[in-house]
């Protein structure tokens, strides 16, 4: 069968090429083609654009960029239409994937929707627009299938890939002296996220608390995305370090971690690292962001256990007095720390233990040969 596959970011890149993987043991003679990015492409699919021209974040970051965005659109529509695929598989990255989706459902095209757009976070009535161009949903947070559920539309719950991922880690014993950590203190990780915006927005201010932590050795997990020269005008101070392309391994020797929100935090708690969650963003965006989330806290970890596990400091709260007195209490208050552990072990039970990739496989190619018989 044909697939086409159109992921926007660098974990749908992570997540989707897994699933390419167990498409292609499923269906042996799979044929796949698709936006993403090296990952999906070293999976075995046909890459027709990289996630990197389309990473847009923020309202007003989208709208400035709506003109290029617009282009990218028609491009995807023309490809899909030219290639005519058994099947459309859209993985997050709503605000793109959902035009997709309505344009393929138009064409006749059958429509499956790996990792849901977070409509539950706002405007919760967009899941009758999904129920009527998405053939088949299949998600990845515990809470979404009773979600659903609640508008008469039934999906999969395939489990996490997170969580996936995290169980197949080793961790490399030589990480410390192959990135040259030889001074043996206890390491600080701070994840400022993968987008140039992000890190922009966050990386000074986490690396700013550095003086009241000299007994720490910070390290910064950098991405590949961005040249050493781009990290390294924040690496001023003997006691930072930057690695590249090793999260998982920095995470494993961690002491405690200053994470920016988003898959990180959920990552972080499965660790079972000690965490404060930062998130800022331009002033325009936070302000249409509150007016329209409707879920009470930005972290995966809280979302999932329904209840504050780990200290969120949004936007005007992202201070670097902040984040000294909560890193102090996720390194010193025993008490605190005991709490944050059993929060990370209510997530992990709601997760449950699923090999998500291979599920969400076996159960796309099931549905798809059963409705060719």
């Amino acid at each position: 069968m044909k697939y086409y596959i159109i992921a926007g970011e660098r974990s749908g890149d992570l997540h989707a090429s897994n699933l390419i993987k167990q498409l292609r043991k499923q269906d042996p003679e799979a044929q796949i083609r698709g936006w993403g990015g090296d990952m999906m492409q070293n999976a075995g699919m046909d890459l027709v654009r990289h996630y990197q021209e389309m990473a847009f974040m923020g309202f007003a970051e989208v709208f400035k960029s709506l003109r290029k965005i617009l282009g990218f659109l028609s491009e995807a529509k023309a490809d899909i239409k030219q290639y005519q695929p058994d099947v459309v598989i859209l993985v997050d990255y709503a605000g793109f994937n959902m035009r997709i989706a309505r344009f393929a459902k138009k064409q006749g095209l059958k429509v499956f929707y790996y990792i849901s757009p977070k409509v539950w976070a706002w405007n919760q009535g967009r899941v009758h627009g999904i129920k009527k161009v998405v053939d088949r949903m299949f998600v990845i947070m515990p809470f979404e299938e009773d979600f659903y559920g609640r508008f008469d539309y039934k999906v999969d719950y395939v489990g996490n890939p997170v969580n996936d991922s995290v169980t197949d880690h080793v961790p490399s014993a030589d990480f410390r002296t192959r990135n040259k950590l030889y001074n043996n203190k206890p390491i600080i990780a701070i994840l400022p996220g993968s987008r140039r915006q992000e890190i922009e927005n966050m990386l000074h201010v986490m690396l700013s608390v550095l003086p009241n932590f000299r007994d720490f050795q910070f390290v910064v997990a950098g991405v590949s995305n961005f040249s050493k020269e781009y990290y390294e005008q924040y690496n001023k101070d003997s006691n930072i370090k930057i690695v590249y392309d090793q999260t998982y391994d920095l995470l494993s020797h961690s002491k405690a971690a200053l994470v920016t929100s988003g898959t990180a935090t959920l990552e972080t708690a499965l660790f079972g690292v000690p965490q404060v969650v930062c998130y800022k963003t331009s002033a325009i965006s936070y302000t249409i962001g509150k007016m329209v989330i409707k879920v009470p806290y930005i972290s995966l970890v809280n979302l999932i256990a329904d209840k504050p596990v780990v200290t969120e400091l949004i936007q005007d709260d992202f201070t670097a007095k902040q984040i000294v007195a909560e890193l102090k209490r996720v390194l010193f208050d025993k008490h605190f720390m005991q709490k944050q552990q059993e929060g990370y072990a209510l997530v992990r039970k709601k997760i449950g233990e699923f090999r998500t990739a291979e599920r969400a496989a076996q159960l796309m190619v099931g549905y798809l040969k059963a409705e060719k018989v």
